[in-house]
């Protein structure tokens, strides 16, 4: 593959509803969409960093910078053979996961394209569907409690609901009291630390599934030490950074579960890795969501259809963030789970009218 043509568009589109968690609220998304050409096909990826260095230190404008001028330039003149390739040019830049994630998938888009085969067996997926669960931002308690039980009755395989000091134990219990025992999870951001043990342990009376990433972003050893005091699994997200956090947590004790977010983790391939490692330590693993558009979402889906992928994953239908897409939409089906793709590539069409609408700035990179 040579890539003769590279175009960056910051796409902006807001929620249906704003999304609030432990990092603070949202009403409006705004990523990267890259799109490769070659001399017959194209691929996109989206690039998953906010606007703003909350959930991780990569930003927009860092994710254009790092493609600009230092990914991009690279590429020029280059043939692929695979998307592996692109990992001569990544090790010599350091961090930025999401910045290379994004070109990543793209040309992963443009390989599976050509090869007239899905993303999904591309990258080893045997799944036809894949099970959905959602996540719910923080709200007032009686709006977050029937946002809860309509999600539940859509038919999610799992509930998730966003917690931050404060906004904790009577929530979850609330949820119970409502609810009863369906699968539920709660996920932190970060937002606490060994101080709050014992609302760690209060959480651990209540049967979740998990708790997701309820210490420092960048900690393994208090996760180790807060795991041993409760029966409900640690669930790593933000801590897991590349294959070796992931070795170094499982090493350590530091979570039971792992979520894999592709753009946090540097691309496919190394979701991958960590897949394949996690799955010989018999660790289970989900995919993590960043409210992605819909190239995004297609991409996790594919991604979710690995064997080691055993638990509802944070990939919602469409209608559950966007009024309006740039891809077709994805729809839940009665049983909870959302159909993989079988088209070439990430088998979605992108409306370029509806990109087009939404786009705030755009480059053109020509070879």
């Amino acid at each position: 593959m040579k890539i003769k043509a590279i175009e960056l568009r910051v796409v902006e589109i807001p929620y249906i509803y704003p999304f609030e968690t432990s990092f603070g609220r949202e009403e409006r998304n705004q990523e990267i969409i890259v799109h490769l050409c070659s001399e017959e096909m194209e691929g996109f990826g989206e690039c998953v960093a906010l606007d703003k260095p909350s959930y991780s230190y990569e930003t927009v404008n860092t994710e254009w910078h790092i493609l600009e001028d230092f990914i991009i330039p690279e590429m020029e003149s280059r043939e692929f053979e695979t998307p592996d390739d692109l990992q001569g040019i990544f090790k010599r830049i350091r961090g930025h996961p999401m910045a290379k994630a994004g070109i990543e998938e793209a040309l992963y888009d443009l390989y599976a394209t050509q090869k007239g085969v899905s993303l999904s067996r591309v990258l080893g997926g045997n799944k036809s569907t894949i099970e959905s669960g959602v996540s719910i931002g923080i709200d007032k308690m009686e709006t977050l409690l029937k946002n809860v039980a309509e999600k539940w009755a859509e038919g999610y395989k799992r509930i998730k609901v966003k917690i931050k000091p404060g906004w904790d134990v009577q929530v979850v219990k609330r949820i119970r009291k409502e609810m009863g025992d369906i699968p539920l999870m709660v996920d932190a951001n970060a937002a606490y630390t060994l101080a709050d043990m014992d609302i760690m342990k209060e959480l651990d009376q209540y049967g979740l599934m998990m708790i997701e990433q309820p210490l420092g972003y960048d900690d393994l050893y208090d996760h180790a030490v807060l795991q041993k005091e409760l029966a409900t699994p640690l669930c790593l997200d933000e801590s897991i950074e590349s294959v070796r956090d992931a070795e170094i947590a499982l090493k350590m004790g530091s979570c039971k579960i792992i979520n894999i977010k592709h753009g946090r983790v540097g691309g496919l391939t190394a979701s991958r890795k960590i897949h394949d490692l996690c799955m010989k330590n018999k660790v289970p693993v989900w995919a993590g969501g960043m409210l992605e558009f819909g190239i995004g979402r297609a991409t996790n889906i594919a991604l979710s259809s690995l064997p080691g992928f055993c638990l509802p994953n944070d990939i919602s239908a469409t209608d559950r963030y966007y009024h309006q897409d740039i891809t077709d939409p994805f729809m839940l089906n009665p049983d909870g789970t959302i159909t993989v793709p079988e088209g070439p590539g990430i088998g979605v069409h992108v409306h370029d009218d509806v990109v087009e609408k939404f786009t705030v700035r755009r480059k053109e990179f020509r070879f």
